[in-house]
């Protein structure tokens, strides 16, 4: 036929990062300086039918954040990424098929203390997309002395609970992280958080 093709996208991967599921690419070798990407995706409960992503049509970024677009989070889908530079098209690129909850990766959590005379007060904050709150997310506590390797673990809070720790009878530097923790087929667990310390008890 003569016509020329665009450079089709390279590197197309559906990510799982951060509670977040992102298709991600990289323009194909020689592609135009405005060459933009339109993304669709694809539900195993509906095979051949590839839905529209509205926020993610004629974009000039390389990746489209599809958490909040998934129809069914126990699903796996597919997503698709083709280039348009004017008349041209390049073909569609596939990505693999992941499922939100089995293949979720979880960040770790931000830590939020509050400090009172014999109390910490503490919970963690969750960079969670608002159609995914709804999930049992989880976060597990450390709580240890600086220096030492003996840590007291707090298990299984849920995501908006808030932990009292007495601290009577602790003085001296202490050191707390947290890491966040979701139950699909298997618990999962995201890295701990950087330490926070705070200096207990001190007569000063």
């Amino acid at each position: 036929s003569g016509h020329v093709q665009l450079p089709p996208p390279q590197n197309v991967t559906l990510l799982s990062k951060d509670f977040d599921m992102i298709l991600t690419w990289t323009p194909g070798e020689g592609s135009p300086p405005d060459v933009t990407y339109t993304v669709r995706y694809e539900s195993q409960e509906r095979m051949a039918k590839w839905i529209k992503v509205p926020h993610c049509k004629n974009i000039h970024r390389t990746s489209c954040n599809l958490t909040c677009v998934l129809p069914n989070f126990f699903v796996k889908v597919r997503a698709r990424v083709k280039a348009v530079s004017g008349q041209l098209q390049s073909p569609w690129v596939e990505s693999q098929f992941k499922e939100y909850h089995l293949d979720v990766e979880l960040a770790p959590p931000v830590l939020n203390m509050n400090v009172k005379e014999n109390l910490i007060h503490v919970n963690a904050s969750f960079p969670l997309a608002t159609c995914v709150e709804s999930f049992s997310w989880m976060y597990d506590l450390n709580l240890w002395e600086a220096g030492s390797e003996d840590k007291k673990q707090y298990e299984g809070i849920f995501r908006k609970n808030t932990l009292t720790i007495d601290t009577t009878a602790l003085r001296g530097n202490y050191c707390l992280s947290a890491r966040s923790s979701f139950q699909s087929i298997h618990f999962k667990h995201s890295k701990f958080s950087e330490p926070v310390c705070v200096l207990l008890n001190h007569k000063g």
